[in-house]
């Protein structure tokens, strides 16, 4: 650091050791400016905002549709969740698509009860951004992957010897065998 150098003895120095004069700040008084290889700068900039292009993209929206209407078995249902999940545990956030057909519009609130069921499945992993609403005849929300649940998560998989990303069948599986733990009465 020089200290405060009138401009043409700058543009000198500059110029002498053979590189630029840049401005870096210059609404303060007096301005701020730096000798350095302009090019070379400019280069690393690019690289920087690069990587943080692709550090953001990490992020981006996954979108699960459940079927064209609300006439969706409740195994593809299982699919489509698990899907998700795998979207959230990747750190996606995930927007959940319901779609009504003709008279489905009248049961409004069987689409509801089946997004808010789907909240209640992926609540250890993700919260809800954007809360189930109607638009239209589609009816979506928003979940977003939260970082603790899904860290707890991993280390629980890692703990009990499975895949951090189970394959949608051993996650369908998994489902599966805790419907029938909480299955005690019944027929025999």
């Amino acid at each position: 650091m020089i200290g405060v150098v009138e401009l043409d003895e700058a543009k000198r120095r500059a110029y002498d050791i053979g590189l630029d004069l840049v401005e870096i700040s210059p609404d303060s008084r007096p301005p701020v400016c730096k000798i350095m290889d302009f090019g070379k700068y400019k280069y690393e900039q690019s690289k920087k905002e690069k990587a943080n292009k692709a550090k953001s993209k990490a992020s981006e929206m996954k979108e699960v549709r459940l079927g064209r209407s609300m006439k969706i078995g409740a195994h593809d249902v299982d699919i489509r969740v698990a899907q998700a999940r795998r979207f959230l545990i990747e750190g996606h956030r995930v927007q959940i698509i319901q779609n009504f057909r003709g008279r489905e519009m009248a049961f409004r609130e069987k689409g509801d009860m089946r997004m808010d069921d789907i909240i209640q499945r992926l609540a250890d992993l993700a919260k809800v951004e954007v809360s189930p609403r109607l638009n239209g005849r589609r009816m979506g929300m928003i979940l977003v992957p939260e970082k603790q649940k899904i860290e707890a998560y991993k280390k629980r998989m890692i703990a009990e010897g499975k895949p951090i990303l189970p394959s949608i069948p051993e996650q369908l599986e998994d489902m599966h065998d805790d419907d029938d733990d909480e299955d005690d009465g019944g027929e025999d």
